[in-house]
C-alpha cells in the first residue's frame, strides 16, 4: 500500500530580481523544492506513517530534477522512495502536462489510492495541479484541506470553507491539496540528509508512459512588474534654505 505525494523542483522566487523594465530576473535563483510543498510532503509522512503505508514522492521537470541535490532535498524530509520524470521537453512544463505526467507515473506505480499535493507551486501559483492530476487518473480531488486522517481508500478530510470547516469522508482513491499551514515541517538535519542518500530513487522514461507533450500548446505563466510613475516637483525657490524647505513639505506629503 503506497500513498504518493507530489513535489516540484524549481527556481526560488526569494533569488530572483526585479529589472529595471519590470521583468523579472530568475538567472541566479537556485532551485529548492518550492515553498508549500514540504508541508504537503510532511501531511502525507504523519498519514503514511499512522495507515503503516509506504510514502513514495513524484517529481518532474528537466533533467535537474534527477540531480543529486533534488533527490537529496526531498529524500531527506521523509520520503521512503523518489520517481522522477525527467526529460528536457518537460523543462517549464505547465498544468495539464504536469498532471498527465504525475498521473502517468502514480499509473505505473500501481497500488496507490491516495496523491497528495500543496497548495500550489512557489514558482508559478496557478492552483491547478492537484486538479489536473485527479483529471487525469479520473478520482476526485478535494482542495484546501487542512487535515487528513484514516487510510488510503477510506479518507476523512478536514476542508477549509468561506465560513469555516467541515469534516468530509472520501471512499476511494482520490487527490488531495493541502493548506499552506496544514502541517509544520520538519527541517531536515544531517542524520537525514546523510540517510537521504542510501534511500532508492527510480526514473521512469518519459517515453515509457505514454504521454503526449504538445508543442506550443501548454502554457507557462510568467509576469511584470511595471514600476509605479515617478512623481516629478520643481523646486522654484532660489534661495537653498527656502528650496530645501519646500523639497521637505513635497516629501511629507508624497512620501
Amino acid at each position: 500500500m503506497s500513498v504518493v505525494v507530489a513535489y516540484k523542483w524549481a527556481a526560488s522566487p526569494n533569488d530572483a530580481s526585479i529589472a529595471p523594465d519590470g521583468s523579472a530576473d530568475w538567472s541566479r535563483a537556485k532551485a529548492a523544492i518550492s515553498e508549500y510543498d514540504p508541508v504537503a510532503i510532511q501531511v502525507a509522512r504523519d498519514f503514511a506513517d499512522a495507515a503503516q503505508a509506504e510514502l513514495i514522492g513524484i517529481s518532474i521537470g528537466a533533467p535537474d530534477v534527477a540531480g543529486s541535490l533534488a533527490k537529496k532535498a526531498a529524500l531527506s524530509r521523509g520520503l521512503d522512495k523518489a520517481v522522477l520524470v525527467a526529460d528536457e521537453s518537460l523543462a517549464g512544463a505547465g498544468a495539464t502536462l504536469t498532471g498527465k505526467v504525475i498521473a502517468a507515473a502514480v499509473n505505473q506505480i500501481g497500488g496507490v489510492e491516495l496523491v497528495i499535493t500543496g497548495d500550489s507551486s512557489v514558482d508559478i501559483g496557478a492552483h491547478l495541479v492537484s486538479a489536473t492530476i485527479a483529471g487525469a487518473l479520473g478520482w476526485p480531488v478535494i482542495p484546501d484541506a487542512l487535515a487528513v486522517a484514516g487510510k488510503p481508500g477510506e479518507l476523512e478530510v478536514t476542508q477549509v470553507t468561506a465560513s469555516g470547516t467541515r469534516t468530509l469522508r472520501v471512499t476511494g482513491p482520490a487527490v488531495v491539496a493541502v493548506t499552506a499551514d496544514a502541517a509544520q515541517p520538519k527541517i531536515p538535519g544531517m542524520k537525514e540528509i546523510l540517510g537521504a542518500g542510501k534511500k532508492p530513487s527510480e526514473e521512469l522514461p518519459l517515453a515509457g508512459l505514454g504521454v503526449v507533450v504538445p508543442t506550443g500548446v501548454d502554457t507557462q505563466a510568467s509576469s511584470r512588474v511595471e514600476p509605479p510613475p515617478r512623481a516629478k516637483q520643481l523646486i522654484t525657490a532660489g534661495d537653498p534654505t527656502e528650496a530645501a524647505a519646500e523639497l521637505a513639505a513635497w516629501l511629507r506629503a508624497n512620501v
